[in-house]
């Protein structure tokens, strides 16, 4: 094993509290002072919105829905993956199941696929799903988008009032929680703010409940700007955490009431040079330290946290040979994982996977590998161990000997943390998790909150509302809402909806220019939750065991880059897909497929990533020059290696694309503006550089093209001062 930086993180202790008057807990229940504090400011008349940002497995969910468990209230949750709704449901009937309310609360579930077969199923518009699916609820869960666009008149036939839905359903349900909101940038933070400003000024005072250990200040302060009254519930800043060192002062809290909430942890830090697929050899050559684990401690369950899907796909194979003789299944879960494989992959006693098992997903671990591309990742990532005892095959529980975690992390980390002259950190040291989340934020890479977007492109979602509020079918009724929805969007985005309607006349003005076309690409694009996804393909997975889980769909980037693949027809993949759900009996929802660029067999995961790149026909530098998002067409994709490059480009030559093109390379646009790991930005020449070694411009595709519009002043010189336009 390389070098290793060992830390030892102390437990963590949460004070309980008696139970409040008029709350019927189950017998040995107690409730944390978050969880009460919380209740509290939720019967509160003067709090509109609270922040609870109590330590991640400190009961945040209890807390939230507790009002409902007591019979008095109704919740709708929204869970930035399908992953962590379908988690919380089964958290939530084993809630119900313990506290038995005489209500018996109603709980269901929606996401869009379970939305497009319900509806098909039931031969009703989605509009009628929705309202059939909602009603008489005590507890719906489902994710931003959807809420987003039911708010935006989405799911509605032309001639309905735009009210149709969100009118009763905001009616209907008293509290609306948003879990892990730290995950959501800037666009997503504009939509919920705004679909918060729209259910405020048309419906009487409701409440909103935010849950991250990681609270945004910005959000808070847009929201007090906008006149909600706020409370932070916030354990550690009142002392209602503890961390022990020694048993003694363990059994001193629990004597005292304080109930654990974290176990001690063995943390490892491994420096990595930071080149593609490090992480993944380090693992390759380090397996020893994994079988010796699971032989020293027996009952261990361990999961591996990458940030690469296609190292995922060949790390599965690898260790599920590996570890096969032990007796020890392998799991996967990435966003390429079947439904059927994500379910099981958290029985396995090793589950490999990527960001969509590290977003608040409860699995009981005792230890832990994981990469990190910030500082915020690599808390959250962090966060999966240490929160439960074990459970063993027959379902018994058991306590794990030991919490160990591996962080794969450059090695400019280590150097900041260890090698400096008065380091932070120590090897051996003994530190709480407050100090060394602190520590991480300080020294590793702190991603751009892109500030900027809420001015820029906030207003575009406010305008859109605004327009909904003023159909001739709710005009009269929703007047005074519509002037005090203007008035309030106005000032916590500081812009003008007059001069945002300006804005957007003027980009539909140029698209019909350039195209011919009606529409507006650029304010679709800003007035959607996620952004749009013009280079998402269908992807047909012989990989994938599971026959009705074969349908997927990825990004054009990640498929050029990663997989072995062969070009299929659109009407070959609706084809099988129709002939699969008819032999199997299972419902498979289409309606993701609608708008994709390409169609597409995945035959394999390369060992080695491919070089691409994209190529525009023309001048960039003219289009670089402009400093704004523009539409462009004629984009294509340059790989000599690819056999099926012609198909592609076929297709994506005529594809109006949403973006912004700066003349710098990738690797220093990234670098500058400390973008997130994942942002859409690639490299693309035109016909002058096509040939060049080093592509010298770089473009941005969708949300990330706004958001890049929002920081590219930096870049933008005058003689040899920066500037803001």
């Amino acid at each position: 094993m390389s070098e290793s930086y060992k830390i030892n993180l102390k437990s963590v202790y949460s004070q309980t509290v008696p139970t409040p008057k008029g709350v019927q807990l189950p017998q040995d229940w107690s409730l944390s002072w978050h969880q009460a504090a919380t209740l509290e400011a939720l019967r509160d008349p003067n709090i509109d919105v609270i922040f609870n940002t109590a330590m991640t497995g400190d009961g945040k969910s209890l807390a939230a829905y507790l009002e409902v468990l007591q019979g008095e209230s109704s919740a709708i949750g929204l869970y930035p993956t399908n992953e962590l709704a379908r988690d919380q449901e089964i958290q939530i009937q084993g809630y119900i199941a313990a506290f038995q309310p005489a209500n018996q609360p109603r709980v269901v579930r929606l996401s869009g696929a379970d939305l497009e077969i319900y509806a098909e199923n039931e031969g009703l518009k989605k509009s009628a799903a929705i309202a059939t699916l909602t009603s008489q609820r005590e507890a719906l869960l489902t994710n931003p988008d959807i809420f987003h666009y039911l708010h935006r008149g989405a799911y509605i036939i032309k001639g309905d009032s735009p009210d149709k839905l969100w009118g009763r359903i905001d009616k209907d349900f008293d509290l609306f929680l948003v879990d892990e909101f730290h995950v959501f940038a800037a666009p997503q933070i504009a939509s919920i703010i705004n679909t918060m400003l729209l259910i405020r000024c048309t419906n009487r005072r409701k409440k909103f409940l935010f849950l991250s250990a990681t609270p945004d200040k910005n959000l808070i302060t847009k929201l007090e700007i906008a006149g909600f009254r706020c409370r932070e519930i916030n354990p550690h800043e009142q002392n209602k955490y503890q961390f022990p060192e020694t048993e003694e002062q363990e059994q001193q809290l629990k004597s005292q009431g304080w109930r654990q909430v974290a176990r001690p942890i063995a943390l490892n830090f491994i420096p990595l040079e930071p080149a593609f697929k490090a992480s993944e050899t380090w693992l390759k050559e380090n397996v020893d330290l994994i079988v010796n684990q699971f032989q020293q401690y027996p009952g261990s369950k361990g999961a591996i946290i990458l940030n690469s899907i296609a190292s995922v796909k060949r790390l599965t194979p690898f260790f599920q040979e590996i570890l096969q003789p032990y007796g020890l299944k392998v799991g996967e879960n990435t966003g390429l994982s079947g439904k059927a494989i994500k379910e099981q992959s958290l029985a396995a006693d090793l589950v490999i996977g990527t960001s969509t098992i590290d977003v608040g997903v409860d699995f009981k671990i005792n230890f832990l590998i994981f990469e990190s591309s910030d500082a915020g990742n690599f808390i959250q990532r962090l966060g999966r161990l240490g929160r439960h005892d074990g459970y063993d095959k027959e379902g018994q529980k058991i306590q794990f000997a030991n919490f160990t975690a591996y962080a794969l992390v450059p090695n400019f980390l280590v150097e900041r943390l260890f090698q400096v002259e008065s380091p932070p950190l120590t090897v051996n040291c003994i530190c709480d998790r407050p100090f060394l989340q602190n520590t991480i934020k300080e020294q590793y890479r702190q991603i751009n909150d892109f500030q900027g977007y809420y001015r820029r492109w906030g207003a575009v979602q406010s305008f859109w509302l605004c327009c909904q509020l003023s159909d001739r079918t709710i005009q009269q009724q929703y007047a005074q809402s519509r002037d005090k929805f203007q008035t309030v969007s106005e000032q916590v985005f500081n812009t003008s909806l007059k001069s945002m309607a300006g804005r957007i006349k003027g980009w539909a003005k140029e698209w019909q220019e350039i195209s011919g076309k009606s529409g507006n690409p650029i304010a679709e694009d800003a007035a959607s939750f996620r952004g749009s996804s013009p280079l998402q393909c269908g992807l047909y997975d012989l990989t994938e065991a599971n026959e009705v889980d074969r349908f997927k769909t990825y990004d054009l980037p990640g498929i050029l880059s990663n997989l072995d693949i062969e070009m299929w027809t659109e009407a070959a993949f609706t084809r099988t897909l129709k002939e699969t759900a008819q032999r199997t009996g299972q419902p498979i929802a289409k309606g993701r497929f609608a708008h994709c660029l390409a169609f597409i067999k995945l035959r394999s995961y390369r060992e080695e990533r491919l070089n691409w790149k994209f190529t525009y026909p023309g001048d960039l530098q003219p289009i670089a020059d402009a400093w704004k998002v523009q539409v462009l067409t004629g984009i294509e994709v340059w790989q000599p290696e690819n056999q099926w490059i012609r198909e592609i480009n076929k297709r994506l030559k005529t594809q109006g694309l949403v973006c912004y093109v700066l003349r710098r390379p990738v690797a220093e646009v990234r670098m500058r503006l400390r973008l997130p790991m994942h942002f859409q930005i690639y490299p693309i020449s035109d016909k002058y550089s096509v040939h060049d070694a080093n592509t010298p411009y770089a473009i941005a595709f969708g949300h990330s093209a706004l958001l890049l519009d929002t920081l590219a002043y930096t870049f933008k010189s005058k003689g040899d001062e920066t500037w803001i336009a």
